[in-house]
């Protein structure tokens, strides 16, 4: 028998009522009685029903109508009919409705058990079917154009092997998705993915998230925790933002890569660990290893394969196959109908210079779902887009082009400094003037870009700053 279930029946004679709810309760199932369509449309659209049993000739208003008003309502539980007056026509209307099955009166027990207990199994499995639909969608790579075919032609002669991959790609470009793609088609796809963002994590915790610890090893370490290697072991770790990473943790992740064991803290025992290490960033790592913002050695052992993932602004080829996943995605999500996009609406999206790449896509759509009417039209998409997105990325390009022209004649320093202005301004631009991921692409400080804006008289206050 399956687990106990909420069932309400619906029929206009007492002693059906009696008989079947007593039948349901001693099977182990809870039952609410209702003796009419309309109390039962009630009940059904107030409190949730794993099924619901109804006869279909009952005065007033009747099952088959009742049925029509449950699924035009929305309400989601199986229905299975039962009449003492069956027909075939009967039947197939019924079917047709949407019931999951039809009884004959007088009812056996056995049968009727044995036909709850399959729609209820059904319902489950379905269920099931759904949530895993859900979970993989949002972990599918969507695309159509011939950019990201070449992206995933990399991935998938470098998945099979054990090499180390780093991914490069601006924020929101799908980084953990791709690694997530290379676990899933490595012969490590049976084993936990486990990620670790070396941005989010503070300095001081980063080595006990990375290793583990044990109990009373520091202050508040009041039990036992198992480092994200250990979590990973046979399968795959993905470190998002390793750039970020401090250096004396770069050190020790280096020493673990060459190891293949990890110690915690506050142990002296190493633990070996079978784990394929994917990393990606924002940055340029090269550029921090020649300035020492990141080791050499450890650049070398993570940096086997790089694959470069382009900005949404470059593969808008793929946007109307990307729009549609997501309005599937975020309709299923919220219960919603799904609305179709005009090909104005797609144009307009393709305008977009898209600084937040698949991310803010994901976002744009979902804002414009709940804005738009039966459609979403380009004047939908002009009022959910950025109020500045007219100039976005584009502008700032025809900055930096203006002001070399500007200063072709000028000295070697004036050069540097106007194109240093313009690159500043171009990534404050790009990042919707956030100060702390301007910084971030920049490879400065926050206090350092600060001076820098002072520097080269750039005037924060003026472009209405994000922090």
């Amino acid at each position: 028998m399956t687990a106990k279930a909420r069932i309400l029946i619906v029929d206009d004679e007492a002693n059906t009522l009696a008989s079947l709810s007593r039948a349901f309760r001693l099977a182990g199932h809870e039952a609410v009685i209702c003796d009419n369509a309309t109390r039962a449309l009630e009940l059904a659209g107030a409190q949730p029903f794993d099924l619901i049993l109804s006869d279909v000739v009952m005065p007033r208003r009747d099952g088959l109508a009742l049925l029509a008003d449950l699924k035009a309502a929305g309400i989601a539980a199986p229905v299975v009919m039962m009449s003492g007056q069956a027909h075939i026509e009967m039947a197939v209307r019924a079917t047709r409705l949407g019931a999951l099955d039809f009884l004959e009166k007088p009812l056996s027990t056995e049968k009727l058990l044995v036909t709850v207990e399959n729609a209820l199994t059904l319902t489950r499995l379905e269920n099931e079917n759904q949530d895993l639909r859900t979970r993989v969608g949002k972990h599918t790579l969507v695309f159509a154009g011939e950019t990201m075919r070449r992206v995933m032609a990399q991935l998938d002669r470098v998945a099979a092997s054990e090499t180390r991959i780093c991914i490069y790609g601006e924020t929101g470009t799908g980084k953990e998705l791709v690694a997530r793609t290379l676990h899933e088609k490595s012969p490590r796809s049976n084993g936990p993915f486990v990620t670790l963002n070396c941005a989010a994590v503070p300095t001081e915790l980063i080595e006990s998230e990375l290793f583990g610890h044990e109990k009373g090893s520091f202050t508040g370490a009041a039990q036992r925790h198992t480092g994200k290697f250990e979590q990973a072991h046979r399968g795959t770790l993905f470190l998002d933002e390793i750039g970020d990473m401090p250096n004396a943790m770069q050190a020790k992740l280096l020493r673990v890569l060459e190891e293949g064991e990890v110690e915690r803290i506050g142990s002296d025992k190493p633990t070996s660990v079978d784990v394929r290490v994917v990393v990606a960033t924002h940055r340029n790592l090269e550029q921090l290893v020649e300035t020492g913002g990141f080791r050499r050695d450890l650049y070398h052992r993570v940096v086997v394969f790089p694959v470069q993932l382009p900005p949404l602004r470059q593969r808008t080829e793929d946007l109307p196959a990307l729009v549609q996943h997501f309005v599937r995605q975020v309709s299923a999500q919220n219960g919603w109908k799904p609305i179709p996009f005009t090909g104005a609406a797609i144009d307009a999206l393709k305008r977009y210079a898209w600084p937040g790449n698949i991310r803010e896509l994901r976002n744009i759509v979902e804002r414009l779902l709940l804005l738009a009417g039966p459609e979403v039209d380009a004047d939908a998409v002009e009022l959910a887009l950025p109020s500045s997105h007219a100039t976005l990325g584009l502008s700032s390009a025809k900055k930096t082009s203006d002001s070399l022209d500007a200063t072709i004649g000028g000295t070697l320093a004036e050069r540097v400094l106007s194109f240093e202005r313009a690159q500043v301004l171009y990534e404050l631009e790009r990042h919707g003037r956030n100060i702390t991921q301007t910084a971030k692409a920049l490879g400065l400080e926050r206090s350092h870009l600060y001076k820098k804006c002072q520097q080269l008289e750039i005037d924060l206050k003026s472009l209405d700053e994000k922090i």
